[in-house]
């Protein structure tokens, strides 16, 4: 079972002059602990429903390079871009250097939006549903035309280029992951074009989980790919007083669903003494968890 954390709040105490000291001291404890990645929420404004909208945001891109520049071998990424805010070529561009400047540590993280409300306070556009479905699957198809150094022009719904060249290419081509757990199509995208989904874990005893990951086989199956080729991610959070061995006996149940990476959100920032402390206490035995909830009888690696 794979670890990772999301940074969805940048309220530390100590005002902007302080932001620098906390990102980077947070990525390097995650990254001396062999947790296995770090995202970032791709928003302009506030948007954690626990926070207020005026609090902190950083721009992700910006933040995951910074990150990216204090670590050595956590894989960084978006939980999620909004697709379709950045034209296409400019988005995987920026992946690509993030890849290169980390030595092939990026994730293209991404989705179709869903705050229209703060696409009309910061003038961000915001199409209708199926156009940004559109514009999301036009971006996975051109990602994948560069990153196999197609140089041949590009023609999409939305977007033509005449000489589509990516150099440098990256180190190690970005995984691409799609968030949301929409029947009709996002996870007809996620069996299409991507290695990896994010799933919200929702409280009813597994019963949403399991009838996703039904859909995204019988999906896969309609796009001939065999779904244990994707990797299922699913945000959650810890419970109430949960303890390492409380989470790492919840991860095993997970992983006998078809679960292969936690993501952890936590309300407000990360905090030493928290959430955090209990996460990094519990990569170790979460490593040892391999696919169907049983521990290997080998050497685990992350």
């Amino acid at each position: 079972m794979k670890l990772g954390i999301s940074i969805t709040n940048y309220s530390w105490p100590g005002g902007p002059s302080a932001l620098a000291n906390h990102v980077v001291d947070l990525a390097r404890l995650v990254d001396d602990a062999g947790i296995d990645t770090l995202w970032v929420a791709d928003h302009l404004l506030q948007m954690d429903p626990n926070a207020s909208i005026d609090e902190p945001m950083l721009e992700a891109y910006s933040t995951l390079a910074f990150i990216a520049g204090a670590t050595r071998q956590v894989q960084l990424g978006t939980m999620v871009t909004w697709a379709p805010i950045r034209p296409p070529a400019l988005l995987i561009k920026t992946v690509t250097t993030l890849d290169v400047l980390s030595g092939g540590r990026a994730w293209l993280g991404v989705g179709i939006g869903y705050r229209g409300d703060e696409a009309a306070m910061t003038g961000l556009p915001f199409e209708p549903t199926p156009e940004r479905f559109s514009r999301l699957e036009e971006l996975l198809q051109l990602a994948a035309h560069l990153w196999d150094g197609n140089r041949t022009p590009f023609e999409g719904p939305h977007h033509h280029l005449e000489q589509p060249i990516n150099e440098p290419p990256p180190i190690i081509r970005p995984g691409v992951l799609i968030g949301g757990m929409g029947e009709q199509g996002t996870l007809p995208l996620v069996a299409r074009y991507a290695d990896a989904c994010n799933l919200f874990d929702i409280p009813d005893n597994g019963a949403t989980l399991r009838r996703k990951l039904d859909v995204l086989a019988r999906a896969c199956e309609d796009a001939g790919r065999d779904p244990d080729e994707i990797e299922v991610t699913l945000s959650t959070r810890l419970g109430d007083g949960e303890t390492t061995t409380q989470l790492t006996d919840r991860a095993a149940d997970l992983a006998d669903h078809g679960v292969d990476h936690l993501v952890f959100v936590t309300t407000g920032p990360w905090q030493n003494g928290g959430d955090i402390d209990v996460l990094l206490d519990a990569a170790e035995p979460l490593h040892t968890i391999a696919p169907g909830g049983a521990p290997p009888t080998g050497r685990s690696s992350p």
